[in-house]
């Protein structure tokens, strides 16, 4: 008994296993000043039936379920995941805790399809105002405490085009610029707010200028983004640099002055999927420049990128071919070399751009920098909070057991599946969990997902059928997290 009761205690004690990262010059950095590549995975179980307000529950709002999925995601070498559609008046404390336990990080958006939870692309000084501006402050407030809360999305593929390249960038920036002085102001900690771009080349690049130059210079402006990604798929199948447009990226960011990565990957259009691009984005050529990456997406949904399938009358899973594939192309990887490399001195890296018109190219794009003030009540919020205030802590964790069935793509039960708690400061990587699963070789390629033949084909209905290749105007591009409307509406109590 005294055995087991200290086991359970030390469960407990480790489930703060990571601490949190800090952004110095452009990269991620971990607390022995490593620099951190982001392995990642978008999380949202059931899309947007993953999300209810009227029975409190959303992606991170089931402790039960996030301890199947945490323990999935060690197998497969996660170290964080993409959250894009939460509940501020929810408590995530279980959840949040198991994936730290996990030494997995969050990247949240603060942003929802419901009714006054994003900024449109059209007209966006229509859904500019005080109750939506609310609702981004009461996300933050809700995992503001979470160690291993890595980032915040104030906006994704706003801009996706011509037309809401004319309206939206200075309305983005100025939501940019209010959580970011909410984060300041109602925050221990500084934690990184930025912006989750589609790779829409025509205005790519000018929304990368627009969000991380800096006005006056300074690189403590707070209506600069602190960190840029971008939605691309246009690496497909077996692909290289040269012809998923990879370079182009490389050689677009290479000035970067904050860190860049991929807020979602995996073009589908071979199926089973390939990843091949796995080994380009963690390479020496990349990493110089970007930050890793997320790939699209955890479950299986309409669209067809999912990795594991979900039962929704039982929660069983099952684990697809696309799983054992990209954990075979992480596994390829030396994770203690591409983790362990040391950050430069810090302001040693490029400087954020003066913010001016000349840096914007396209004529089609806003590149105002007077930005909108912010609207009535706005300031009352900043300065008091959000209220009723959501909260959450870290709590201790002593179950890690998964209570729902995970099943290989063959069917077998994987036995025993639990969450490997890590020790403080460290994050999982591939092969931390080395619950035993099915071989890859022997999942067959119709295993979950369905197979196209040859290097390319036409894209699926989700996706835009764009060439990714270099010169190219457009590169692949999915809608993210495309879930329907729902209606919320956020109280002010002022």
């Amino acid at each position: 008994m005294l055995i087991q009761s200290t086991l359970i205690a030390l469960s407990a004690t480790l489930a703060a296993a990571v601490k949190p990262l800090t952004v110095k010059n452009q990269f991620f950095v971990d607390p022995n000043d490593n620099i951190f590549q982001i392995v990642g995975v978008a999380y949202q179980p059931g899309g947007s039936a993953g999300y209810n307000a009227a029975l409190g529950k959303d992606p991170l709002s089931d402790g039960d379920i996030c301890r199947r999925d945490a323990a999935i995601l060690q197998i497969l070498g996660v170290n964080t995941i993409r959250v894009y559609n939460l509940n501020p008046d929810v408590n995530h404390d279980e959840c949040a805790s198991i994936f730290n336990a996990a030494g997995i990080y969050m990247i949240l958006d603060v942003n929802s399809p419901q009714v006054a939870g994003s900024l449109q692309n059209y007209n966006p000084w229509e859904s500019y105002y005080d109750t939506y501006v609310n609702r981004t402050f009461a996300v933050v407030e809700a995992f503001k405490n979470y160690d291993n809360t890595l980032a915040f999305f104030s906006g994704n593929e706003v801009i996706n085009d011509a037309s809401s390249a004319g309206q939206v960038p200075p309305y983005m920036r100025a939501v940019t610029r209010d959580i970011k002085n909410y984060v300041a102001k109602h925050c221990d900690r500084k934690i990184p707010v930025g912006y989750s771009a589609a790779d829409v080349r025509d205005v790519l690049f000018d929304s990368f200028e627009y969000f991380t130059c800096a006005e006056d210079g300074k690189s403590d402006d707070p209506s600069r983004a602190d960190i840029f990604a971008l939605n691309s798929y246009s690496w497909c199948g077996d692909s290289d640099m040269q012809k998923s447009g990879y370079v182009d990226l490389v050689e677009g960011f290479s000035n970067t002055s904050v860190p860049v990565f991929y807020s979602e990957y995996g073009c589908n259009e071979v199926k089973p999927r390939m990843f091949t691009e796995v080994g380009a984005i963690y390479g020496e050529d990349f990493s110089t420049v970007f930050s890793g990456g997320i790939v699209y997406e955890y479950t299986e949904e309409e669209n067809s990128y999912g990795l594991v399938s979900v039962n929704t009358k039982d929660q069983s899973v099952t684990l697809l071919k696309d799983f054992y594939t990209l954990k075979d192309q992480f596994a390829k990887l030396d994770w203690k070399k591409i983790q362990g490399v040391k950050s430069a001195k810090d302001g040693s890296g490029p400087k954020p751009p003066k913010c001016d018109s000349k840096l914007i190219q396209s004529k089609d794009f806003d590149g105002n920098f007077t930005l909108p003030a912010m609207p009535p009540n706005v300031p009352k919020i900043l300065a008091n909070g959000v209220s009723p205030k959501p909260s959450g802590k870290l709590i201790e964790v002593t179950n890690f057991k998964s209570k729902y069935t995970v099943k290989n793509a063959d069917g077998s039960v994987i036995s025993d599946l639990t969450v490997k708690p890590l020790s403080n400061d460290e994050s999982n990587s591939p092969g931390t969990n080395d619950a035993k699963i099915q071989s890859s070789s022997s999942v067959s390629s119709s295993s979950g997902n369905s197979t196209t033949s040859g290097s390319s084909s036409e894209a699926t209905s989700d996706a835009k059928n764009t060439s990714g290749a270099a010169g190219s105007a457009v590169a692949m591009t999915v809608p993210a997290m495309a879930m329907g409307a729902f209606a919320i509406f956020a109280g002010l109590a002022l």
